[in-house]
């Protein structure tokens, strides 16, 4: 084929082309002059942009963008005068709108021959546009309650997304109080999809949110953990901490932090003691890590404090038992064979009180009784506890 017919073929397939193109836009703009059908108009734009020679033609996102907000509109009535309409189809016209609006502003925003940049609709997409966006939150709350969290997190991110977009230039979303909240609800979804790191995406925004400011710090530090960063994670816990003191969720996982390190705990459980010194779990907290820092006449006066107020924490009774023991063990035998009796004697009671209150735990209350037992040569008793260790 010669040069001049390839030529010729061109240009009749680009004169089809362009005629085709006219015809379909020209077929949209009847519908939406029609009052129905906006579907079909919808339709014929999508089924133009198939074609990548008609991606850049500012013309077909703008019919496009009309047919979904003539649906919008026709929903919308519908909701109005309580018809039956289909809510999720309602939401994902709203997501359409703002995913053609960003798409047609990019074209829009791009220089003409002259390099010149007019931005002839942004002005008033961005208007139509900030109109429809609150159903945007409302869509990633209608969401949230049926369970689908994905969902959920991709209307509430294009809400939040917004105030990134150059289509809204000009406009001030940093004092918007539902911008928060809806980082905040991206962030629980997020957390319930179990994608740290989305869930991570929004959380200084989300921490705004003073509302629900703590079970966001709850959700950060989940996810931090379960990206394997501790130093985050426990750093999240000490904000947790300091700013919720009372809160169950912080205080305990920060002690398990420091497993390792029982100084730091104790400084833990010291600081808790400073928000409520009454606070049965923070009491009991401080006569564990005196035990395990081997203070037990300290820790048995913490553990003590418990008992006298809550007599039901069977975990006291074991922790001051203990303590009893330990100092026993600490003494010489034979300079101190009387006050080593004493020790154990003293034990005895706790340590029975706690297998009353705890049956089930004969690895712990088991051990410690055989050795009160044998040390004060409680015959009767060593044996009935001698056959329950044999038994384990």
């Amino acid at each position: 084929m010669s040069f001049r017919r390839i030529t010729i073929f061109i240009t009749l397939m680009a004169t089809l082309t362009v005629g085709a193109q006219r015809k379909q836009i020209g077929e949209a703009r009847t519908y939406l002059k029609s009052g129905k059908n906006f579907d079909k108009a919808e339709k014929l734009m999508t089924d133009l942009l198939k074609d990548s020679a008609n991606r850049e033609n500012k013309r077909i996102y703008e019919i496009w963008l009309q047919s979904v907000q003539k649906q919008y509109d026709q929903a919308n009535e519908k909701f109005y005068m309580k018809k039956q309409q289909d809510t999720a189809q309602f939401f994902s016209i709203v997501r359409r709108l703002f995913s053609i609006s960003f798409r047609l502003d990019s074209l829009d925003a791009r220089p003409d021959k002259k390099g010149k940049v007019s931005h002839d609709l942004r002005k008033d997409v961005a208007r139509d546009m900030m109109g429809y966006r609150n159903n945007l939150f409302n869509g990633g709350a209608f969401y949230v309650r049926k369970g689908d969290f994905k969902k959920a997190f991709d209307y509430f991110e294009t809400y939040i997304d917004c105030r990134r977009q150059p289509l809204f230039t000009g406009y001030d979303f940093s004092q918007e109080p539902r911008m928060a909240e809806a980082a905040y609800w991206a962030t629980y979804s997020s957390f319930r999809m179990e994608e740290p790191i989305l869930a991570l995406r929004y959380r200084d925004l989300a921490l705004a949110d003073t509302a629900k400011r703590s079970w966001t710090l709850q959700y950060i530090a989940e996810s931090w953990k379960a990206l394997k960063d501790d130093s985050m994670y426990v750093a999240t816990l000490w904000q947790g901490f300091n700013d919720y003191p009372m809160s169950t969720y912080f205080f305990p996982r920060l002690m398990d932090s420091y497993q390792n390190e029982p100084v730091k705990a104790l400084e833990v459980a010291d600081q808790a003691l400073e928000a409520d010194s009454t606070s049965r779990l923070f009491l009991f907290a401080k006569s564990v890590v005196l035990l395990r820092l081997e203070k037990f006449a300290e820790s048995l006066d913490y553990s003590d404090r418990v008992i006298k107020r809550y007599p039901d924490m069977a975990e006291a009774y074991y922790n001051a038992g203990t303590a009893y023991v330990n100092i026993a063990l600490r003494m010489d035998p034979v300079r101190h064979k009387k006050q080593i009796k004493k020790m154990f004697q003293n034990a005895m009671p706790y340590m029975e009180k706690y297998r009353v209150l705890s049956p089930d735990s004969k690895q712990k209350w088991a051990p410690a009784l055989y050795r009160i037992y044998f040390n004060l040569n409680l015959g009767k008793q060593f044996d009935e506890i001698d056959k329950i260790l044999k038994n384990l």
